[in-house]
């Protein structure tokens, strides 16, 4: 029976590291809104993992920019997107944790030698 036992318990442990891992993997598409000035603008990023290489897709205003620098280890996101805006590029640096289906943490925005830091927060869209 003891023999039977450890095997049993063993499996059921790596199964349950296994689902752990899963649930950690933030590959998927995560959906937030931003506001700038008046309006609501809403936000699309896409995430796939490899190893602990991220890369991506973030997707606002009908424009797509791959993400660069993409980082992941145990929940730590980061990454940086640089956009083109009426000729004047700025970085965005994101950086959060992921919980389960949430991100939360802030971006670093660099415009015009300026630097303001905003929260966000991404949902994991089940769709």
């Amino acid at each position: 029976m003891k023999r039977l036992l450890t095997p049993m318990l063993v499996l059921a442990v790596v199964a349950v590291a296994g689902v752990a891992r899963a649930a950690d993997d933030p590959t998927g598409t995560w959906k937030w809104e931003r506001k700038i000035n008046d309006q609501t603008i809403a936000v699309s990023l896409k995430l796939k993992l490899d190893g602990d290489k991220l890369t991506g897709t973030l997707s606002a205003r009908n424009m797509d920019t791959e993400i660069q620098d993409g980082k992941f280890k145990d929940g730590d996101i980061s990454f940086t997107v640089t956009r083109d805006r009426n000729g004047q590029k700025f970085t965005q640096k994101y950086a959060g944790k992921q919980s389960g289906d949430t991100i939360k943490g802030q971006v670093e925005v660099e415009f015009n030698g300026e630097s303001r830091k905003v929260d966000w927060e991404a949902k994991r869209d089940k769709a």
